[in-house]
Formats: C-alpha cells, structure tokens, sequence
C-alpha cells in the first residue's frame, strides 16, 4: 500500500480535489484523479524526506474548523475596517513567541495565521522561537497585543503542539 500511496492523505485531497475544481464525477474525471492522486504524491514523494507525524487527528479536524472559523470572522471583520476611515486602522507588526518547535507545526501555524485574512506571517526569527506577523488593526496598545498573541498561542498554537508533537496545553 505505501508503495502506491506514500501519503495516502495528500492522495484523497488531490483525488477530491480534482473532481471539486470540476465539478464533476464523470467516469474520464474519476480516471484522472485516480491517476493523480497515484501519481502526484509518488513523484513528490522524494521532495519531502521527513513527513509529519499527527499524534492527534481529533484535535487536527478540530483545529480545522477553528480556522475556518476564523477566517470567516476576520473577513467579515477586514471588510469592516476597509470600509471604515483609514485613520482608525492601527497596523504593526508583532513578534509571536513559540513554545513549538515542530518545523512541520510552525509551517502549519505560519500559513493559518497568513490565510485569515487581516494577519500576515512575515518572518520567523533563526532560531525559530519567534514568528514575526503583520496585522492589519490591533485596538487596546501593548494590551492588545498582548491580547492577540494569547490568542494565536491557545487557539491555533497548543492544537498544532498536540498535533505535530503529541503534547501541549489541553
């Protein structure tokens, strides 16, 4: 099985998301997202030499849906402040702390924080203690801040440590 499916969860989302982008479940469809879903990972296989380790599935869907979540709020939230005066948006840039220290579990929170929108991962210091992340409107000062970054660490930063590294703060 591992020789066709070096990574059995990359080849079920190529596969769905193939028939997803279109839309369609006709029989050729089926053919080439089989053919994908096979071929894909087997010739990334080699690009990536260590794979993750998930210790907790259950807190990975809930995480997910934590993020989705998320984006939607802050789009709602984006759109709200865009709409407004430009006077009374309050951008800067915050160093976030990291307790994780998972390569594979930065990755994941770097792109969380870059895909809700209004939060924008920039730079992760060299000794990968410290995530550097633009938000668009930060209210409240150093309080603020310090708001958001507690919530980046308990929302999206202690699942991803149960997840990649099979503790954290539960």
């Amino acid at each position: 099985m591992n020789r066709w499916f070096p990574a059995p969860l990359a080849s079920a989302v190529v596969f769905l998301v193939w028939l997803l982008l279109n839309n369609t479940v006709d029989p050729a469809h089926l053919l080439l997202a089989g053919l994908l879903a096979i071929a894909l990972p087997l010739v990334t296989a080699k690009l990536v030499p260590d794979r993750p380790t998930i210790h907790d599935w259950g807190a990975a869907a809930k995480l997910t849906l934590v993020v989705l979540y998320d984006i939607v709020k802050s789009n709602v939230e984006v759109t709200r402040r865009i709409l407004g005066p430009e006077r009374a948006i309050r951008s800067r840039f915050i160093w976030v702390p990291l307790d994780l220290r998972d390569r594979h579990g930065i990755l994941a929170l770097a792109g969380m924080i870059t895909m809700t929108p209004g939060t924008v991962s920039s730079e992760l210091s060299p000794n990968r203690r410290h995530l550097l992340v633009h938000v668009l409107h930060v209210e409240g000062g150093d309080a603020g801040v310090a708001d958001l970054i507690a919530g980046i660490k308990q929302r999206y930063e202690q699942p991803l440590m149960r997840i990649f590294e099979g503790g954290g703060a539960r």
